[in-house]
């Protein structure tokens, strides 16, 4: 989420509005980063150390992690991680 965040004061513009969305389900987690801004310039975006970064990190969790422009403009980053199961006590 940190570096979501840190994506979209650097990258998303100055009026740019961002949103945190948070929902457990079954055995994940989800967690969504979503802006309005002006959204990627081009494919670097794939490539960009802080997205790599990001999916090496949710990925030694077991996870996934998904990135792209947003349906009317906009940059999103979500991340699924499962969750780790509960030993009965």
């Amino acid at each position: 989420m940190q570096e979501s965040l840190t994506n979209v004061l650097k990258h998303a513009g100055a009026d740019a509005k961002a949103g945190v969305t948070i929902i457990q389900s079954g055995g994940t987690v989800r967690v969504s980063v979503h802006d309005d801004g002006a959204g990627p310039s081009g494919r670097a975006t794939s490539t960009a150390h802080g997205i790599v970064g990001m999916r090496e990190r949710v990925a030694a969790y077991g996870g996934t992690l998904r990135t792209g422009a947003r349906p009317g403009g906009g940059f999103e980053v979500e991340a699924s991680i499962p969750l780790p199961e509960q030993e009965a006590l």
